[in-house]
């Protein structure tokens, strides 16, 4: 008698154990009955029928999947290599499990397949430059293809692109021309600007001589504050003109 009763305790706890599932708060269990496919339920306690039922757990919680680097030409011919992150979750359990066999391989695919076709109609500027609107297109496109798996896709980043070596060299050296080029725009801009002031200085001291005499007794005591040994000082004409008729009138006398 004790020995019925050891295998009936014993064949009771298998089926609690074989009937009871506890769910936490981010999983469902996806619920076949005899191979038909009855509901998805959870969380907490979960009650099945032994051998009859099989439950498959899903998590809908956040995943984020890296996108191996993948070998990209560009619309312009360009060799890249590039690397992403997609951030999906499962929103309809059943979907996942029934209309796909692995819905991670698959979305990891997908991902893979998209990455290359969409970049390869974009520049190779515009994939680095406007990396906000190759993001939206990618999940945009993801999410309507995974959208009959019961799959969100709520984030595509483009995370590094891997440029050639002489890829590198030319944009370095393209980069360096065009920092030329502003330099050159805004010395002229500068010389420009100094010619018209100087314009407007000339006409000014053409109304008052007396400022150029003054202009350039102050230009003489900046050359001889330096520490020169010898200064020159070109005196102009006009300012011996008085000693000159001074003179002339006392040798007519």
């Amino acid at each position: 008698m004790p020995y019925s009763m050891t295998l009936i305790v014993l064949f009771v706890l298998f089926i609690l154990a074989n009937a009871i599932r506890i769910l936490r708060e981010y999983e469902r269990g996806v619920i076949f009955r005899l191979g038909r496919l009855i509901d998805a339920k959870g969380p907490g306690l979960i009650l099945l029928i032994p051998i009859v039922d099989k439950m498959v757990k899903v998590s809908l919680r956040t995943i984020a999947m890296d996108v191996p680097p993948q070998d990209v030409i560009t619309r312009d011919n360009v060799s890249v290599k590039v690397n992403a992150v997609v951030y999906f979750r499962v929103v309809e359990p059943e979907k996942a499990i029934v209309a796909v066999e692995d819905y991670l391989y698959a979305t990891s695919q997908l991902s893979q397949t998209t990455l290359r076709s969409v970049l390869g109609e974009a520049d190779l500027d515009e994939l680095l430059s406007a990396r906000e609107k190759i993001n939206s297109e990618l999940q945009a496109i993801l999410d309507k293809h995974t959208d009959p798996w019961g799959i969100k896709v709520s984030t595509v980043e483009v995370k590094h692109v891997d440029l050639p070596t002489e890829m590198q060299r030319a944009m370095a050296k393209q980069a360096e021309a065009e920092r030329e080029r502003r330099a050159k725009i805004i010395s002229a801009q500068g010389e420009f600007q100094a010619s018209q002031k100087l314009s407007e200085a000339a006409a000014i001291l053409s109304v008052h001589p007396a400022a150029l005499q003054l202009r350039y007794l102050q230009t003489l005591q900046v050359v001889a504050a330096e520490n020169n040994s010898t200064t020159l000082f070109p005196i102009p004409v006009d300012l011996f003109k008085p000693f000159i008729e001074g003179f002339a009138k006392k040798s007519i006398e």
